[in-house]
């Protein structure tokens, strides 16, 4: 609950909408207590006094009525209409929208054509008829605005509860014997309710402005009893010669409204998690910069170099220190591996090279990103968006997020062609089809009409594969690609790209988890830990002697396919959270052999031919291993 405060304050109009709100609410609470006039009693000797006069802080109305007192008893009974015809209207849409969503089928179908057949009539000609049926009056008023209201909050709580239905945890509760009552009450409702309230917050607003529309027209709140909408009824005779009458209900109508409004769409986005790390801010073309030092020199090391790289999510008051102080390199033909646990950095490291990070919240706060020697950081959007995809291709982790479900595959990989430079139609469709043979997917011609849920995890994979070969890149930097893929499948992508590395002389960063695919593909490896690389060499070096506790620990946890004499390790604890870095090396709290000196001052790293480590106290000292 503090969080969600928190959150809300952060949103400056919602919180002066909320602090004004709570203020109307409490003055229309303690309205009995004020020595206030009677606001029903008439006294037409003194009708139509101005504000500020002696008595009559507003003025009077038409028949001399106190205006304030009339102004506070109405707000109070606005107020509670408005409150009481969200409440009802939410609570019997939710309920219908629930049943609809959960049972689906012929029950689905009846409801929600009864709900469309009510949506199919203008709303506030729908209230009229209610009214008009009922008879006037503010608590049949209240009922035709509720009424109205309802198909909104069934079709926005159906949509949600289809989704939900179909739930693994929803099956459980099913197999675990549970009634359909019981479900939807304890795992349909508590899943729908922030999306209730959220609906309730942003919607009462227009059920206050309907109720005062209905009773202006003399069919909501009957005199002598006040209320705003019918304040304004009264008063528009006199709008011309007593425009006090008029804009005293009409100003309190537009303070409550907009007051609510504000508060809705703050409740709204303090309720979305997403919020938190800035994912429903729109983000920018290219990763903001802020660079503090003076850029690094380039040193030259291979087609793609990354120098004391520096990416930060500053997230209100905290500095995320996601990538701290980079250094890496590869060379036209060559694979370097990336490896860690998750939340090492390794994905940002890869997202910053084009300036893909979001921003908000991401800046890339020091450093250098060189693509054949030209610093990439900080540069133009329309330099950077000529590079993507040409220069420097991405493979995603997860293809049926990143490709688009309703385009054909073949149409998103003439799509990534002609982003770059013309092409025809019948050109497009015979270097689709020639992507997807570079990618040994069978039978490419009739594939290119699939749509991307038609194709296996595996095949959807290789389709972004293609996509990423489509514009001939020099450097691909594909993340964990086969993380989701069964060891065939996975065999079968990692020969692919070896087969197309070196066929097209590709320099490929592979991000994974795995130190069997490193085995398999990778020329170099570089190990991440909290941000930054704590060792690094070639795959031969890494494999048989690694020399920084963290690597060797990583690789004691991977099991031996028919050994079974070697006991699987484990890591304890978690890595460090980098908005709080430990002093020293970020890794001593997990390590075996951490000392007093590891926690003391920056440790840099050290390199001994083509081999480097961060560690005062590696498993062989590198002088050794150079031996």
């Amino acid at each position: 609950m503090n969080a969600f405060f928190k959150l809300l304050a952060r949103n400056r109009l919602a919180l002066a909408g909320g602090i004004v709100l709570s203020l109307v609410v409490l003055l229309a609470l303690v309205t009995p207590l004020l020595p206030l006039k009677d606001p029903d009693v008439t006294n037409t000797a003194f009708r139509f006094q101005p504000p500020f006069s002696e008595g009559a802080l507003l003025g009077t109305d038409h028949l001399g009525r106190d205006l304030l007192a009339r102004l506070l008893y109405g707000t109070r009974l606005s107020l509670a209409v408005g409150f009481a015809a969200a409440v009802a209207a939410a609570t019997i849409g939710a309920a219908i929208g629930i049943v609809a969503g959960f049972y689906g089928g012929r029950t689905d179908n009846i409801i929600m054509r009864g709900v469309d057949m009510l949506m199919a009539f203008p709303y506030i000609l729908l209230a009229l008829a209610i009214v008009a049926a009922l008879g006037p009056g503010l608590l049949n008023a209240l009922i035709a605005v509720a009424v109205v209201n309802v198909p909104f909050f069934a079709r926005n709580i159906r949509g949600i509860t289809v989704g939900i239905a179909h739930k693994e945890f929803v099956d459980a509760a099913r197999l675990a014997g549970l009634s359909n009552t019981r479900i939807i009450l304890s795992e349909i409702l508590p899943n729908v309710i922030p999306v209730i309230v959220i609906a309730m917050s942003t919607t009462i607003g227009w059920m206050i402005l309907e109720t005062a529309g209905l009773s202006f027209l003399g069919l909501g709140s009957q005199p002598p009893q006040a209320d705003l909408g019918s304040m304004l009824g009264e008063a528009r005779s006199a709008l011309i010669t007593n425009p006090h009458t008029s804009v005293v209900p009409g100003a309190m109508i537009l303070i409550i409204v907009m007051s609510i409004n504000l508060l809705g769409d703050g409740v709204r986005d303090a309720l979305d998690p997403r919020l938190k790390s800035g994912a429903l801010s729109r983000p920018m073309a290219a990763t903001r910069v802020e660079r503090r030092d003076p850029v690094p020199q380039a040193e030259g090391k291979g087609l793609l170099e990354v120098q004391d790289l520096e990416t930060q999510f500053h997230v209100k008051d905290r500095i995320y220190r996601a990538v701290g102080g980079v250094d890496l390199h590869v060379e036209k033909g060559e694979c370097l591996g990336i490896i860690g646990e998750s939340g090492s950095g390794k994905s940002v490291t890869a997202l910053s090279v084009m300036g893909l990070v979001a921003s908000p919240p991401g800046v890339i706060t020091g450093g250098a990103v060189r693509y054949d020697g030209e610093d990439l950081v900080g540069a133009p959007y329309r330099k950077l968006r000529s590079m993507r995809g040409k220069n420097v291709a991405y493979i995603f982790q997860d293809p049926l997020a990143t490709l688009h479900p309703l385009y054909r595959v073949g149409d998103q990989l003439i799509e990534a062609i002609r982003s770059h430079r013309p092409i025809g139609k019948a050109e497009g469709k015979r270097k689709a089809i020639e992507l997807l043979e570079a990618v040994r997917i069978p039978n490419p011609a009739k594939r290119i009409t699939d749509y991307p849920h038609e194709m296996s995890g595996g095949m959807r994979q290789r389709v972004g594969i293609a996509m990423a070969l489509a514009n001939e890149p020099d450097v691909i930097i594909a993340d964990e690609p086969t993380t989701a893929l069964d060891v065939t499948v996975q065999a079968q992508v990692l020969t692919i790209l070896d087969d197309l590395r070196r066929s097209r002389g590709l320099a490929i960063v592979f991000i994974t988890h795995d130190f069997g695919v490193v085995a398999q593909l990778c020329d170099r490896v570089a190990v991440m830990y909290a941000g930054r690389i704590v060792e690094e060499g070639t795959t031969d070096e890494i494999l048989k002697a690694p020399r920084h506790p963290y690597t060797a620990r990583l690789m004691a946890c991977v099991p031996e396919l028919g050994g079974g004499k070697r006991r699987l390790e484990a890591i304890a604890g978690l890595p460090p959270v980098v908005d709080k870095l430990p002093a020293g090396c970020a890794f001593a709290d997990r390590c075996l052999k951490a000392q007093d000196d590891c926690r003391q001052g920056d440790i840099p790293l050290e390199r001994v031919g083509s081999h480097a480590v961060r560690c005062l106290h590696p498993e062989t000292p590198l002088s050794e291993a150079a031996e």
